[in-house]
C-alpha cells in the first residue's frame, strides 16, 4: 500500500528540533507512514536527531521541502543572491540524504509571492537561467542519490511557473533526478484538466503534496480524488504523498500561505481525517 504522509506545517511553524519532538510521536499514533520536513532555516533542525526520531517511531522521511521566502531565488535575481541561493539548496540536500529522504522539493526557482510579467523571450531567458543555476544543485544531489522537485505554484504565489506543462519546460535539459513535485491545492486552481496534466507529468514525478481545494483535509472539498490516485497510478510513481496544510495560529506561515481562517475544528481532526481518507481512495 502507498505510504501517506503528512508535513508538520499542519500545527507549527518553525519546524525545528523542539516541534519535530513533539510532533512526530503524535503523526505516528495517528497512523501516518512518513513525515514531510520543511527546512525554513539551515540550523533549524539536526538530521541525525531527526532520522532517529523518525526511526524509533516507524516513520520514513518522504521528503524535504525547500523554503523560498524573500531573497531565496535563482532567476531575475542578483549574482550574489543566486549563490547564496544555490547553497541553501545544497544544504537541503545533504539534509535529504541524512535522514533518508529521496527528494528535496519545492518552488526551487524563486521566492514565493514574487511575480513579475514576461514576454515569451524573457520567460525563455528566465528558464535558461534556472536550469544553469539550479545545475550545481541537480549534480550534488545526484551525487547523494536524492531528486529535485519543482513545484509548480498558482498564479497569485509566482509568475514563474504555474502548470506541469511549464515545470515540465522548465526543467528540460536538467539530469533525471530533476522532476516535478505535484501539489494538488495549486493544480486544482491552475490546469484545466488536473488529471490529464499529472498523466503528461509521467516519470518526471518526484513526490507529491495532497491538500483539499480549500487548503484542508483532502476528502472535505471537490476534488475528484479516485481520478486523481488513478491517474498518478499511471505515471509509475511509487512514493509517499502527503498532506500539506498550514496551522493558522502562526501569523507568519498563516499569512504566507494565506490561511485566514481555521480550516478543520482541530489540526489533530485535519490530520487524522485526511489520512482516513486517503486509506479509502488509495489501494
Amino acid at each position: 500500500m502507498r505510504a501517506i504522509g503528512v508535513n508538520p506545517w499542519v500545527w507549527a511553524s518553525p519546524v525545528d528540533d523542539e516541534a519535530l519532538a513533539g510532533l512526530i510521536p503524535r503523526i505516528a499514533a495517528f497512523g501516518f507512514d512518513a513525515v514531510e520536513l520543511p527546512l525554513e532555516q539551515p540550523g533549524d533542525w539536526d538530521p541525525a536527531r531527526i532520522r532517529d526520531l523518525l526511526d524509533s517511531h516507524g516513520l520514513a522521511a518522504a521528503a524535504v521541502c525547500a523554503v523560498t521566502p524573500p531573497g531565496r531565488d535563482l532567476v531575475n535575481t542578483a549574482p550574489a543572491t543566486v549563490e547564496s541561493t544555490v547553497a541553501y539548496l545544497k544544504t537541503c540536500v545533504d539534509k535529504a540524504a541524512a535522514v533518508g529522504a529521496p527528494c528535496v522539493g519545492g518552488p526551487v526557482y524563486a521566492a514565493v509571492g514574487r511575480t513579475w510579467r514576461m514576454t515569451a523571450a524573457a520567460r525563455t531567458a528566465c528558464y535558461t537561467d534556472f536550469r544553469r543555476a539550479l545545475a550545481p544543485v541537480a549534480d550534488h544531489a545526484g551525487e547523494r542519490g536524492v531528486s529535485i522537485g519543482v513545484e509548480a505554484l498558482n498564479r497569485y504565489e509566482t509568475s514563474v511557473v504555474n502548470t506541469v506543462e511549464q515545470t515540465l519546460d522548465l526543467v528540460d535539459g536538467l539530469p533525471p533526478n530533476v522532476g516535478i513535485m505535484i501539489d494538488t491545492y495549486h493544480m486544482n486552481i491552475e490546469e484545466a484538466d488536473p488529471y490529464a496534466a499529472l498523466v503528461t507529468a509521467g516519470p518526471r514525478v518526484k513526490h507529491v503534496q495532497v491538500s483539499g481545494t480549500h487548503r484542508g483535509a483532502p476528502g472535505a472539498d471537490h476534488f475528484d480524488w479516485p481520478r486523481f490516485f488513478a491517474a498518478l497510478a499511471v505515471t509509475g510513481y511509487g512514493g509517499a504523498v502527503c498532506i500539506e496544510s498550514f496551522t493558522a495560529q502562526n501569523e507568519t506561515i498563516a499569512t504566507a500561505a494565506s490561511i485566514w481562517r481555521p480550516l478543520a475544528p482541530s489540526q489533530d481532526l485535519l490530520a487524522q481525517e485526511g489520512l482516513a481518507y486517503l486509506r479509502t481512495v488509495i489501494r
